[in-house]
């Protein structure tokens, strides 16, 4: 009798992991947050519904899992051309690009929603999406404080915040259209305000 070699728990673990990522942003683009349930990503990927409560207590929780599963790492960080406001420029009209993509903006605005509600959900959004991409900004703004194009006496992160929040806020609250011409003014008004004083 030939011996069969035991299914490997992991990598079906691992399978109906990725499948129930792959329903949830489905689902979320199609159906919106408020719609979305545990329910129909269990049937979307063809899992029952207490694998996901094995492993997730909320919609929310699988949602940040499966949006931040493939996010890129930050180690690259932004770059450094000695010209400030020319690299911000660079990094935000990328930035305009990506809020642009219909598959991106449904989860990010479902877990900003979400994330207002729950103090829980929203510092793990935090800790695992946002902070590292501010400080990336935060490194660069101190590498130009560092070489005086910005003054000695700004607080750097709060400069970042200066930059990122119009944005944040013009694209959650669909207050305008987010574009270059808009990124590049946000870059020149708050540089202005952070260059040094004679």
């Amino acid at each position: 009798m030939a011996n069969k070699t035991p299914p490997d728990s992991a990598r079906r673990s691992e399978r109906s992991r990725r499948a129930i990522y792959d329903a949830a942003l489905a689902l979320v683009g199609e159906v919106g947050y408020s719609k979305l349930t545990i329910e129909g990503i269990a049937a979307r990927a063809g899992v029952g519904k207490q694998t996901i409560y094995r492993w997730w207590p909320s919609k929310a929780a699988v949602l940040l899992d499966a949006f931040t599963q493939d996010v890129e790492g930050y180690e690259a960080g932004m770059p450094d051309t000695g010209d400030l406001a020319a690299d911000l420029k660079f990094v935000l009209r990328a930035s305009v690009d990506e809020f642009a993509d219909e598959k991106w903006q449904a989860p990010y605005r479902a877990l900003a929603v979400a994330g207002a509600n729950d103090a829980e959900l929203s510092a793990r959004f935090v800790e695992r999406l946002l902070e590292p991409g501010i400080q990336v900004y935060v490194k660069r703004m101190r590498a130009a404080q560092e070489r005086g194009e910005i003054g000695a006496d700004v607080d750097v992160r709060v400069a970042t915040e200066m930059v990122l929040g119009p944005f944040a806020q013009r694209w959650l609250m669909r207050t305008g259209e987010l574009t270059y011409a808009y990124v590049d003014t946000l870059v020149d008004l708050a540089l202005a305000g952070l260059r040094p004083r004679a």
